[in-house]
Order: C-alpha cells, then sequence, then structure tokens
C-alpha cells in the first residue's frame, strides 16, 4: 500500500513518529555518554601528600580533581592517623613484609619507601598530558578538591594501575568497573590479578621483599584481626535513626551497613548511582531480604 504524504493526517504521524525515534536515540546517547567520559590532555599537579593511586590532576577545561585509581591500591606512606597506620598494617600483610628487615619498624620503613617509589612512578609516567577516563564517581576527598574514581592512560598508551601493579609497587585491589575499552569490572580485576601473579613470580618491587612461608599466615592474621575490630568497637552494624548516603558513603562507612562486607561495599559504589532504594537491587549480592534490612539505614527516596 502506497501512502499518501500529501495527506496532513499522515504527515504529522510521521513527524511525531521521528521526533520519537528522535528523543530515544538522544536519551541512548545521554545514558552512555554518562558512563566513561575520556579527557585528553591532563596534566598532573605536584603535591606533598599525592601517592601511587591517589593525586591531583588538572583537565583540560582547568579543573582539577583528586583522582583515585581504579583497580589498584599502593603502600601508605603519608601515615597520618590510626587509619592510615591499619591500612599501611594490611598492605605489608598482604604483600607478607610484616618483618622485612628484621624488625616491624625495619618493614613500615620499606613498605613507605614502596609508597614513595609508586609516587615517583607516577609522576614519570604522567610527566607528559594523559588521559583520564572518569564518570566522575565519588571517591570522597576533601573539601577543596573533590576525589573521583578513574582510569588513567598515559601518553605511550598504558593503563597505569596496570603499570603500578606490573612492577609490584601497587596490588590488584579496590574498586573496579567496566573499562573504557569495553572490559567488564570482572574481566579488568582479573586482568590485573593475573599481572600482579606476574609480578610476585619475577619478584620485582615489593614482591622482592615477601616471606612466601609467612604470607598466609600474615594475610589470615590480617583476617581475623579486621573482624574483631569491628566486633570490639561495634562496627559491625549502625544504631537506630542512623543513615548513610550510598551515593556519597566510603567503602568503610557502606561496610557498617548490615550484611554489607568489603565485596558488597565495592560493587555498590561501582554500581553507582542509586536514583532510589530500590536501585540497590541491580548490585550483586544484594535481594530483597537483605535489602530489606538495610531499608533503614539508607539515605535515599523509597520510590
Amino acid at each position: 500500500m502506497l501512502l499518501n504524504f500529501k495527506n496532513p493526517m499522515i504527515t504529522k504521524s510521521l513527524q511525531g513518529l521521528a521526533l520519537l525515534l528522535f528523543g530515544v536515540c538522544v536519551s541512548l546517547t545521554c545514558a552512555t555518554a554518562q558512563e566513561l567520559t575520556t579527557l585528553k590532555g591532563c596534566k598532573l599537579i605536584p603535591t606533598a601528600w599525592a601517592d601511587g593511586d591517589s593525586f591531583l590532576v588538572q583537565m583540560p577545561d582547568g579543573t582539577q580533581y583528586t583522582i583515585r585509581l581504579y583497580g589498584a591500591d599502593c603502600f601508605e606512606w603519608h601515615v597520618n592517623d590510626e587509619t592510615d597506620a591499619r591500612r599501611l598494617r594490611a598492605q605489608r600483610r598482604y604483600f607478607g613484609i610484616s618483618e622485612a628487615g628484621g624488625s616491624p619498624q625495619a618493614s613500615m620503613k620499606i613498605a613507605k619507601d614502596f609508597g614513595k617509589a609508586a609516587a615517583d612512578e607516577v609522576a614519570l609516567s604522567l610527566k607528559a598530558p594523559f588521559t583520564v577516563h572518569t564518570a566522575f564517581a565519588d571517591a570522597r576527598g576533601d573539601a577543596k578538591h573533590k576525589r573521583v574514581y578513574a582510569f588513567v592512560t598515559t601518553s605511550a598508551g598504558e593503563d597505569l594501575s596496570e603499570r603500578l601493579v606490573r612492577m609490584g609497587l601497587g596490588r590488584a585491589f579496590g574498586v573496579s568497573r567496566e573499562t573504557h575499552t569495553g572490559k567488564s569490572s570482572k574481566e579488568y580485576s582479573a586482568f590485573l590479578e593475573d599481572m600482579e601473579l606476574q609480578a610476585a613470580k619475577r619478584g620485582v618491587g615489593a614482591w622482592a621483599k615477601t616471606n612466601w612461608e609467612s604470607l598466609p599466615t600474615e594475610r589470615q592474621a590480617e583476617r581475623l584481626e579486621s573482624e574483631e575490630l569491628s566486633l570490639a568497637t561495634g562496627t559491625d552494624k549502625l544504631t537506630s535513626g542512623q543513615k548513610i548516603n550510598p551515593n556519597t558513603a566510603a567503602r568503610d562507612q557502606l561496610m557498617l551497613l548490615p550484611g554489607v562486607g568489603e565485596v558488597t561495599a565495592t560493587r555498590m559504589i561501582e554500581a553507582r548511582p542509586f536514583k532510589k532504594v530500590n536501585d540497590l537491587l541491580k548490585v550483586e549480592g544484594i535481594g530483597e531480604k537483605t535489602l530489606e534490612r538495610l531499608t533503614p539505614f539508607l539515605d535515599l527516596p523509597l520510590k
């Protein structure tokens, strides 16, 4: 059947359909754009506090953000409080270097030296303008410079997290997500774990100091002490009336929610943002029953 395009009713219908299709295309484009934004020509801003996985960056438009790398965790070398000290202890135990140098004090110095080495490597790798891939997911920062999660590609085309892990200056650990190249969060994390395994086999970076006999015991001790600390301080749960915004809370804060451990907290960060409580059902590991327990502690609209 031939359509009469001179018929005003048909013409109006076709125009409406075209506008509808255009709207759908725009919506899909926007949804894609909100996933990851690629910013070329970024510059590293030298600071005294930067480390291997967190540093200040100037974007092409002049705005500044503190970048927190996806997938990699480097040694703390600016230990300013008990939280930093516990994190450094966990990192030393992960690499099996708690007694490197013959004492805990010597081990801490060795670990901090590797933290500085990671920061120095970042400064060297980012000497030339580089590319940042970010969805501006909140990674918690100070009031002056917002901290966001990001992937960083050096001017040589290398993923910075991969480089740090491959050199033994960081571990494959932390928040991850789908990459700008299309790798899923699990694929990216698994890839970094493989890089870590190769670094350990080569004995590079901190792996050169690893005591392989004691490593399982050290990691087990860290797990047990973390659980004991939660029980002793009562931080394994929130009390009635306390609420957390899952869009801005740090991983440790999310772990205060009932039934939320480190893995689920990391998945929650990867799945941000949430507009309403039921959006958390898209997080692997959170079902209807878990969500029912979480709801009273979530600072989010129900619907």
